[in-house]
């Protein structure tokens, strides 16, 4: 029987319902019932989660980018894949994320804490850039992105002993520090310019935040590049009185280009130069005793190197007094057996209108008087105790390295360099060496530095007061020197390693890094035993020809081996390309050279710069543009009078006088190219 339990305001309800049976006829409705009901829960449970993971979804998009747990992908406004990076630090816990406004954070993986986020920015209407940012918590965890690279071509990152135009990957490499090195004794390091900035033929380009401690690793099977953060195993150091928590925080842009992308990234993120280097600089060529004379100068040798350049008629900017003219190294006197009267050569030098400028370094070698000096007061970097001076080798021998995060010591080697110019007139100097790798792997400095590439920028500095005539060979966030930046010492030969066929690449690569007054070493090359194609000491004939050709059309020449060490015919190539470079190269790039101080854009760019939708354009590495209407196609290939050349779409007018008036690009297959002739087109 059902009972009805006492309740209401009436009192106890005492009325008795009969219990009723069911029948046997009823029990299949019942079970027909049960069935429903549970198809009818496990419908709503199921829309649940659909309305749920369409709600997750839209949470882990973010304009044009999806978010999942294993990394995220960026599509261009056309709905193309342009962008994909994978986590390899960890698994995201989408659980943990939420969304707000335009910042999609998360605060776990799935197995522990971590800050991490993503931010839309849209700084114009044709530009979409994305704020990552991903934080351990815990000390001494790496954190890892690798971005597939089989998307487009890439271009950027750092200069290289072997250089491709784009970038290269072959085989693999764990990460590694993503610092300044001399890649002319360490060839699989990464360069002494470089920037944490890659840019891709399609319209992306991804930018390291400079406080991140940045490695740099690879994977041709995988078509992966690896950006690290990690202070373990690193030089990089975390800021004084901080855990060493790794982040790896950077931008990935999109734009409608890579033209107008490269620009926008150059005007958001690089310093630029605030000034043009002197004029002269730009049209007429350096002269350097180095090539021709290596460390076995002395005064008659630089006065009779000056009286030929004016006995062959050519014109000097400046003349370059390089290695051995101090007895030791680190000494700031001329050596007086090599050089008995160094005041009447400087002054000689003067009358005859030749500026003068000297090699520097920022060595002290242990057998030199001022080592005493820099060690009682502690002057040089030190081992990271900070209680000894570090002693370091380098390519001419063992001694310390001015420590440039030291007020103390920028003042002394600033003192040394004005008593050099003031004594002797000297124009400017040759700031040689400043790679990270000259720095001990541990070391301290006055100034604590977290990234080893920063001590590069301290020294790069020291050239501010020269800047008008001044070279440097290393650079790190030090667009704003603005003076000339030369690359490495190149090999005589042919090839992409360190030879004729890495300028372009590597000229077009310091270009994109924002560092544009170039100076491309040696016309011939450094003329090094074993690692010179030609006869005897002289670089190859034709090899020095092709190089002088190319260097013609470069922001700056620079000689050292001298064309009358060949023949009269090599003297008359040389005259004909300097004063071509005077009239019509000096001009175009001076004029480039002053839009710089505003726009940062290259004065020598690819030809993907005035093509940008053409595939054929993002790959040629022989051929280069000044500014946007002067393109050059050098012969680089031994034993050639000819040469296949590309033509970008528009109106052109050869060397030779032949006029293109075209729609589409054109190839000229077999163009002839003399052994006395660089082939030139200028836009109509």
């Amino acid at each position: 029987m059902y009972q009805v339990v006492p309740g209401g305001a009436g009192g106890t309800n005492t009325d008795v319902i009969p219990k009723q049976k069911h029948s046997r006829d009823t029990r299949p409705l019942v079970g027909a019932g049960v069935i429903g009901l549970v198809l009818v829960v496990a419908a709503v449970t199921a829309w649940c989660y659909y309305i749920a993971s369409i709600r997750k979804a839209e949470l882990l998009k973010t304009q044009l980018l999806d978010l999942n747990k294993d990394g995220y992908i960026i599509r261009n406004q056309g709905g193309s894949i342009v962008f994909r990076m994978d986590f390899r630090s960890g698994t995201l816990d989408l659980d943990s994320c939420s969304k707000e406004g335009e910042m999609l954070s998360c605060g776990k993986t799935t197995d522990r804490k971590l800050n991490f986020f993503i931010e839309t920015v849209r700084p114009k209407d044709t530009v979409q850039c994305y704020r990552v940012r991903w934080e351990e918590l815990v000390p001494d965890i790496p954190v890892e992105h690798a971005m597939t690279y089989t998307f487009a071509h890439w271009y950027g990152g750092a200069v290289s002993a072997i250089q491709h135009w784009p970038v290269s990957i072959k085989g693999q490499q764990a990460p590694k520090p993503f610092v300044t090195s001399d890649i002319y004794a360490n060839r699989n390091e990464f360069g002494g310019i470089l920037e944490s900035y890659w840019l891709s033929s399609n319209a992306t380009a991804i930018k390291i935040n400079n406080s991140v401690p940045f490695h740099l690793g690879w994977n041709d099977t995988e078509k992966t590049m690896s950006f690290q953060a990690r202070y373990n195993d690193s030089p990089f150091k975390p800021n004084p009185g901080e855990e060493p928590c790794a982040e790896l925080s950077y931008r990935v842009c999109v734009g409608l280009d890579v033209t107008s992308i490269h620009k926008y990234m150059v005007r958001r993120y690089f310093n630029k130069p605030n000034k043009v280097p002197a004029k002269v600089m730009f049209r007429h060529p350096i002269w350097s005793t180095w090539a021709l004379h290596k460390t076995d100068i002395d005064q008659e040798k630089v006065l009779e190197y000056a009286a030929n350049i004016r006995k062959y008629k050519f014109n000097c900017s400046q003349l370059e007094i390089d290695d051995r003219y101090t007895r030791r190294y680190g000494d700031y006197e001329f050596d007086p057996t090599k050089f008995p009267n160094a005041t009447a050569m400087f002054q000689k030098l003067k009358s005859d209108g030749f500026p003068a400028s000297l090699w520097i370094h920022p060595f002290v070698n242990y057998d030199s008087e001022n080592f005493h000096t820099c060690v009682e007061r502690g002057l040089f970097v030190r081992e990271p105790t900070g209680r000894l001076p570090a002693l370091v080798r380098w390519w001419n021998g063992i001694g310390g390295i001015l420590d440039f995060t030291n007020p103390e010591a920028r003042d002394w080697f600033s003192s040394q360099l004005r008593s050099l110019r003031s004594r002797y007139g000297v124009s400017s100097f040759k700031f040689d060496a400043g790679e990270t790798n000259f720095l001990p792997w541990k070391f301290s400095t006055r100034t604590p530095i977290q990234d080893p590439s920063f001590f590069t920028r301290r020294y790069t500095e020291m050239a501010i007061p020269y800047n008008d005539r001044a070279e440097l060979r290393s650079g790190y966030q030090s667009q704003n020197i603005s003076c000339f930046f030369r690359p490495i010492d190149r090999d005589s030969v042919w090839g992409y390693e360190l030879g004729l066929k890495s300028i372009i690449p590597t000229v077009l690569t310091i270009s994109i890094l924002g560092y544009q007054f170039i100076l491309p070493d040696m016309i011939g090359g450094n003329a090094y035993l074993n690692r010179t194609e030609g006869i005897h000491v002289l670089p190859d004939r034709e090899l020095y020809i092709r190089w002088l050709e190319l260097i013609a059309f470069m922001p700056s020449m620079q000689f050292s081996i001298p064309p009358w060490e060949y023949d009269d015919e090599v003297v008359e190539i040389a005259r004909k390309y300097t004063a071509l470079h005077e009239s019509i190269v000096a001009p175009r790039v001076l004029e480039l050279a002053s839009e710089v101080l505003d726009t940062g854009d290259p004065i020598i760019r690819p030809l993907w710069w005035i093509a940008t939708g053409d595939e054929t354009a993002y790959k040629i590495d022989s051929q280069f543009l000044i500014g946007d209407d002067l393109m050059v196609a050098p012969v680089l290939e031994p034993g050639k009078q000819e040469r296949d050349i590309y033509l970008p779409a528009g109106r052109w007018k050869s060397y030779k006088g032949e006029r293109f008036d075209i729609k589409e690009p054109l190839h000229l297959t077999d163009y002839p190219v003399d052994l006395d002739e660089i082939a030139y087109f200028v836009w109509v």
